[in-house]
């Protein structure tokens, strides 16, 4: 079964921890929900944009967790499900 991962990052793309510590997704709906529920918590933690994995195949990324911002999260998790 796959797993789904986040990685977070910088915006130089340097890999920092969470401030939230995630699961391991067994879907990209359940992933996608769960950033879109911690997004803020994540940004004010450090992180400013996710990129997801399934296993170790990179789906999409990077996404900004910064509001108002091309690829906002909100709107790019929204869009995410409806394709999915």
């Amino acid at each position: 079964m796959a797993a789904w991962t986040w990685r977070f990052e910088k915006t130089d793309g340097a890999e920092v921890q969470p401030s939230v510590e995630p699961e391991e997704f067994t879907t990209q709906g359940d992933a996608e929900s769960w950033i879109g529920e911690y997004w803020k918590d994540l940004l004010s933690g450090g992180a400013d944009q996710v990129r997801l994995f399934e296993d170790t195949t990179e789906i999409y990324g990077p996404m900004s967790l910064h509001a108002g911002e091309p690829g906002d999260t909100a709107e790019s998790a929204e869009a995410a499900e409806a394709e999915a």
